[in-house]
């Protein structure tokens, strides 16, 4: 008789990392849930890779408390991959969108906590789990016009390290991967408000990572031997040697 598949879940699913997150992990034997605001791509990821599909939005209380109770009833959790996240704009502190540092907060941060705090449960029920958090480089560095998300990926990234502290001895890793530049289909267009120039010439001149990139880098970090705890992975494209210290050929 063969063991159960490990059951992750995984937030920010409709596209991009996430998206990515869940293909490869599907192909790699694990039985993953889906979770993202777009139920219509979601509907589509589950038909292409058999994952599970789950309208998610954690931002929401009742929602995310929704989903535990359907994790519980069907099977629990091993692992959850808290993708759900984003960048808006790039204004400076003097000029601040207090409303969109707001929702960034609210997405990165209280979307995270919101989830890790409300699965931790199931995963000690299941006797051992993994926390993996997918923060970011600008949470280890700032730069100009960065100030937002910077903020909301270091405090990011200050929960997943203070959980690890806390809940050392417990059976559950806790670990962070922080990506460099990965050019998506939606995250720089996000940023900038649905501006395609202005998105596409942040990935110009250079190669930078791609999802499947960093999927590989979950992939792995979920199926190191027990005893083996990645803290933090910070995966850049080669080009890339600080946040805004990019080797790009001339046009």
């Amino acid at each position: 008789m063969t063991d159960s598949p490990r059951r992750v879940l995984v937030t920010g699913a409709s596209s991009g990392i996430g998206a990515a997150t869940v293909r490869r992990l599907q192909a790699d034997g694990m039985a993953v849930i889906a979770a993202a605001r777009r139920a219509d791509r979601l509907a589509r990821l589950a038909a292409e890779t058999g994952c599970e599909a789950y309208p998610l939005d954690v931002t929401s209380a009742e929602e995310v408390d929704a989903l535990v109770t359907h994790l519980a009833r069907t099977g629990g959790l091993d692992a959850v991959v808290n993708n759900a996240g984003g960048a808006l704009g790039l204004d400076s502190v003097a000029e601040a969108d207090i409303d969109g540092w707001r929702r960034m907060y609210e997405l990165n941060v209280l979307g995270t906590l919101r989830v890790t705090k409300s699965v931790l449960p199931l995963l000690r029920a299941a006797g051992a789990g993994d926390v993996l958090v997918v923060t970011s480089t600008a949470a280890h560095g700032a730069y100009e016009g960065g100030g937002g998300y910077t903020g909301v990926k270091h405090a990011e990234r200050m929960l997943t390290t203070t959980l690890r502290w806390e809940i050392v001895g417990e059976p559950i890793r806790v670990l962070e991967i922080s990506p460099g530049n990965v050019e998506t289909e939606e995250f720089s267009l996000v940023r900038f408000g649905g501006d395609h120039e202005r998105a596409a010439k942040v990935y110009q001149g250079y190669q930078p990572l791609l999802a499947e990139d960093i999927a590989d880098v979950i992939a792995y970090a979920l199926t190191r031997p027990d005893h083996v705890n990645l803290d933090l992975v910070i995966v850049r494209p080669r080009a890339q040697a600080h946040n805004t210290k990019i080797a790009r050929t001339p046009a």
